[in-house]
């Protein structure tokens, strides 16, 4: 793992309570994130990550690249409160069969996390995005 393992839990459940103070709609994460451009090369930095991730890469081998590429930007683009329009699945529907565990989730969030800091994300908007996405854990992961 990349992190402490009292570090790891320390941030998602920061997140999870930072969840109730994120406003969707609000343009100002958008902003925060670059915008479109922005949120581009952070998904494009998440995707490296994930590639070259053996928790989880093994999850994505028959996932489209293009259409996730695709969708993952929408998905962000449309939580900060930016002008798109989020037109693929439901959580719920595309990880389903997919078998992700809450290491696999713990996982995902550690690359997302890298990806921003590499796009040089300000740590506010990095918790502000987190917590837009935690609450589709339960729809992602299995118990």
């Amino acid at each position: 793992m990349k992190t402490f393992p009292g570090t790891l839990a320390l941030a998602l459940a920061l997140v999870v309570l930072l969840a109730g103070c994120a406003h969707r709609g609000n343009d100002a994460l958008y902003q925060q994130l670059g915008e479109l451009e922005g949120i581009t090369r952070i998904v494009d930095s998440f995707i490296d990550e994930i590639s070259n991730d053996p928790v989880i890469v093994e999850h994505f081998a028959e996932t489209d690249p293009e259409r996730f590429r695709e969708k993952l930007i929408e998905q962000f683009c449309s939580l900060s409160g930016g002008p798109c329009e989020y037109t693929g699945d439901s959580m719920k529907k595309s990880h389903a069969g997919h078998n992700f565990t809450e290491t696999d989730f713990n996982a995902l969030v550690e690359d997302l996390v890298a990806a921003m800091e590499k796009q040089d994300v300000p740590t506010t908007a990095q918790n502000r995005l987190l917590a837009l996405l935690a609450p589709m854990r339960a729809d992602t992961t299995y118990q």
